[in-house]
């Protein structure tokens, strides 16, 4: 990291940080993940993964994995074998997972938090995202915030490509600069329910999306407050992808969160 990384950072909300896994450690998650859904077993029901409708929210599966490894599926997959119809594993990989635990704490990446200016970097929730050739569903625009939210807001998304992403696969794409807005929801624990509360109804501003297509080993750096999505994957080529984020042990992190650990507690870099 330098001061011009720091004050695009600032500017834009994120970072396109290119080379910065190598291939040996996306082999690495790649293959470790395919174990973990080699040793699968669904059972008779499958919980679907939907950033369209958040059915899955109602789903204790869903609502107690924060401190789990949990597999969710994609909705167009119902007739699919496994490996090629899971949507996500998460979301405490990096704390229940050895192989995902050491890469997710190398050195590299806690120089990185730091650099960004956290003072206490926590790693709070993991994903592997598969974004599966043909059926992988659209991501709509959100904020990282409004399901990691800390006061004052701290969350940082680290985004690693394990395949290039582009845009016929479903690359990650932003408004730059927006994260300079207002949080506008917040998906939150209600009692056994969770819901989502708009806090600020104002639109996304007018900004041009960038699509910002990545080679394998590329991580992207995601603001909390910065708009971010993904289109469908309709290409005949997967777009895996490692997905981290840390919170500031500093900041207060709500318990109304729909990420709750009751039983792990965060941990850090070390």
């Amino acid at each position: 990291m330098n001061a011009v990384d720091l004050a695009t950072y600032a500017r834009d909300g994120y970072l396109v940080l290119e080379g910065f896994l190598p291939p040996t450690d996306c082999d690495t998650l790649q293959a470790r993940a395919a174990e973990l859904v080699a040793a699968f077993d669904p059972g008779p029901v499958r919980t679907v993964f939907s950033a369209r409708d958040q059915g899955h929210a109602r789903d204790r599966y869903f609502q107690e994995s924060g401190g789990a490894i949990r597999f969710f599926f994609e909705e167009q997959a119902t007739d699919r074998p496994v490996p090629l119809a899971l949507s996500k594993i998460g979301h405490a990989l990096h704390d229940l997972d050895p192989v995902f635990d050491c890469i997710s704490r190398q050195p590299r990446l806690a120089e990185l938090a730091h650099a960004l200016g956290m003072a206490q970097p926590l790693l709070l929730q993991s994903m592997y995202l598969f974004k599966q050739p043909r059926i992988g569903a659209e991501v709509g625009w959100h904020q990282d915030a409004t399901y990691l939210h800390t006061r004052p807001s701290t969350v940082i998304g680290f985004w690693i490509a394990l395949d290039d992403a582009d845009r016929d696969n479903g690359c990650l794409m932003v408004l730059p600069g927006a994260h300079h807005g207002p949080l506008r929801e917040r998906f939150v624990r209600a009692g056994d329910q969770m819901v989502t509360r708009v806090l600020d109804a104002t639109p996304w501003p007018d900004i041009a999306p960038v699509a910002l297509e990545a080679r394998r080993g590329t991580l992207v750096v995601l603001h909390g407050l910065l708009p971010h999505a993904s289109a469908p994957n309709h290409s005949s080529r997967a777009r895996h992808a490692y997905a981290l984020h840390l919170i500031d042990g500093q900041a207060d992190y709500p318990a109304d969160n729909w990420l709750q650990r009751p039983d792990l507690p965060l941990r850090g870099f070390a």
